[in-house]
C-alpha cells in the first residue's frame, strides 16, 4: 500500500480548516486509516473541529478494539463526536463549529468508507472516476427529489450548504460504505476545495495519469488553485494494492 495527503490553504482563505490523517500502517487493531476533515464556522471555530475530530479519532482508534472495521469507525466516531459536541457548549467562541468527516479503511481487498457532510471519496480505475460518498448537502437532497438540476445556476450558488456535520448536535447520523477493490484502483479522499473547482473527468486525467502518488496530488491542488482556489483544498490519495498501475483516461 501507498499513500500521500497534502492540504493546501488555498487562494482566498486565511486560514486552513482542512485536516487530514494518513496512515498506510496499522492504527490500532485497524490495517490502515485515512481520514479527510473540513471544518466549518467563524474564527478558529473550524480549524478546532477538524483538528478536534481528526486527532481524537486517531486516538480513540489507536486503544480500542471492536468486531470489524465498520463497528470501530462507529463507536469512534460516535464517541469524538459527542467530545467535539460538548466543546462547543463549553465555550462561547467554537458555538455552532462543526466539520466533515470521511474515514477509510482497506482490508484485503475491501474497502471500508465512513461520511458525514460534503467531504468526498472517489474510487478511480483506468478511465473510470466513481464516488463511492453520497454529499449530505442541500443542493443533493433537492437533486433527489427531482427539485433542482444538478449543476444549475441554483445548485452552483448553493452547493456548499451541508445538511450533515459532526459536532453540531450530541449524536450524528454517519453513511457507511463496502466496496471491492481490483488491482489499478486509486482511492481519492478530498474536501469540497477540491471537487467543487476541477470536474470529476479531469480529476481522473490527474489521479491516472503519470508520475508518482506526491505528483498527482500536487497537481490536483495545483489544478484547484488555477480554477480560483476558493476554499482550502485537502487530497488523500491511496494506492492501495501498492501495484502503480497507471492508465491514461
Amino acid at each position: 500500500m501507498k499513500a500521500y495527503a497534502l492540504t493546501d490553504v488555498g487562494k482566498v482563505r486565511a486560514m486552513n480548516q482542512d485536516y487530514i490523517y494518513s496512515s498506510p500502517e496499522p492504527v490500532g487493531s485497524l490495517p490502515n486509516l485515512f481520514l479527510v476533515a473540513d471544518g466549518m464556522g467563524g474564527h478558529r471555530a473550524g480549524d478546532f473541529a477538524s483538528r478536534y475530530m481528526v486527532e481524537n479519532l486517531v486516538v480513540y482508534l489507536s486503544r480500542h478494539k471492536g468486531n470489524g472495521v465498520i463497528s470501530q469507525l462507529k463507536s469512534g466516531i460516535d464517541i469524538v463526536n459527542r467530545g467535539l459536541y460538548e466543546e462547543s457548549m463549553k465555550h462561547e467562541d467554537l458555538l455552532g463549529m462543526g466539520c466533515t468527516l470521511v474515514a477509510a479503511v482497506a482490508e484485503g481487498d475491501t474497502l471500508y468508507v465512513a461520511n458525514v457532510g460534503d467531504s468526498r471519496l472517489y474510487l478511480i480505475h483506468g478511465n473510470l472516476i466513481h464516488q463511492v460518498t453520497r454529499d449530505h448537502s442541500y443542493v443533493e437532497e433537492m437533486v433527489a427529489r427531482g427539485q433542482m438540476v444538478r449543476g444549475s445556476e441554483a445548485y452552483n450558488s448553493q452547493k456548499n450548504i451541508i445538511t450533515r456535520a459532526m459536532g453540531i448536535n450530541a449524536s450524528v447520523q454517519t453513511d457507511f460504505f463496502e466496496v471491492n477493490l481490483e488491482e489499478g484502483d486509486y482511492i481519492l479522499m478530498c474536501s469540497d476545495g477540491l471537487s467543487n473547482m476541477v470536474e470529476n473527468r479531469e480529476i481522473c486525467q490527474i489521479v491516472s495519469g503519470e508520475g508518482s502518488l506526491g505528483d498527482k496530488a500536487r497537481n490536483l491542488i495545483a489544478r484547484a488553485n488555477q480554477k480560483g482556489g476558493r476554499d482550502n483544498i485537502a487530497v488523500v490519495l491511496v494506492d492501495p494494492l501498492g501495484n502503480g498501475g497507471d492508465a491514461p483516461c
